[in-house]
């Protein structure tokens, strides 16, 4: 919430168009895998020991780290070689979704 607000309000006439979108979809992706983190926290006490929903917890972590965390730095003016974690950030958030639904399937 408060990076949203942040982008919306301190950010928007300093970025460029551009980078503001760039932002934008920083935050919409934190913002929807902080909540699939959430529903493995939820799910994890009743299913300790599946491994697919452990897996899922880390690849959505490593994907917000990853995927929005670059795409945060580079519309802040981080060199545009920070760019090459946003790929492997979203596939983390692919096989933290099909690890979740592996997981629901193993349950």
């Amino acid at each position: 919430m408060a990076l949203g607000a942040f982008g919306a309000h301190a950010l928007k006439s300093r970025l460029s168009p551009e980078l503001h979108a760039v932002y934008q979809t920083a935050v919409q992706y934190h913002f929807w895998h902080a909540l699939a983190l959430v529903a493995v926290a939820l799910a994890w006490p009743h299913f300790p020991d599946n491994p697919w929903l452990r897996a899922a917890g880390w690849l959505f972590f490593a994907g917000v780290v990853l995927f929005s965390g670059s795409l945060y730095a580079l519309a802040l003016g981080a060199p545009r070689s920070i760019g090459l974690a946003t790929p492997v950030g979203g596939l983390c958030f692919i096989l933290g979704w099909l690890a979740m639904a592996s997981a629901a399937l193993r349950a």
